[in-house]
């Protein structure tokens, strides 16, 4: 009887790990849970690899330093001191801020610190500093991302 009681015993344990283990082992389906992506001040446009749709409701949240000018570091909302020029890729707001697109052609918007916003498109989200030569720019931004559907979102 002993030896049944820990066999059961035995196979209840085995049973919860293995559970545990599936949920763990499940990707999450929910935007929501795509989350904590670095951006670096010296790339391009860098893919996120998060898909977002016409109208979901996107939230990015962005903390962290990174070098626009020699000797400034700065947070995503950009350089104080250094309003974007008319040449980088948007010419209103600061130097050095966090900006967004969806879609490899989408239209570019702020995102600095934060923005909450619904989306107007659909695509990949991409973001990257705003400036015009990156080679001398040094640093990351970590981002949060959530992506929630809405009842105007359409795949």
């Amino acid at each position: 009887m002993r030896k049944l009681l820990l066999l059961a015993g035995a196979v209840a344990v085995l049973a919860a790990l293995a559970q545990t283990a599936q949920r763990a082992l499940t990707v999450s389906q929910r935007h929501s849970d795509l989350v904590a992506k670095r951006i670096y001040a010296y790339r391009d446009w860098q893919s996120t690899g998060i898909r977002i749709d016409y109208g979901d409701r996107v939230k990015i949240a962005a903390t962290g330093e990174w070098l626009y000018t020699p000797d400034a570091f700065h947070g995503p909302a950009g350089h104080a001191r250094f309003p974007a020029a008319s040449f980088y890729p948007i010419s209103s707001g600061a130097g050095g801020a966090l900006i967004g697109r969806i879609g490899e052609s989408g239209t570019r918007f702020i995102v600095g610190q934060a923005v909450n916003m619904q989306a107007g498109e659909h695509g990949i989200l991409y973001l990257r500093i705003n400036d015009d030569i990156l080679s001398d720019n040094d640093g990351w931004v970590a981002v949060r991302i959530d992506v929630i559907e809405t009842e105007d979102s359409l795949p």
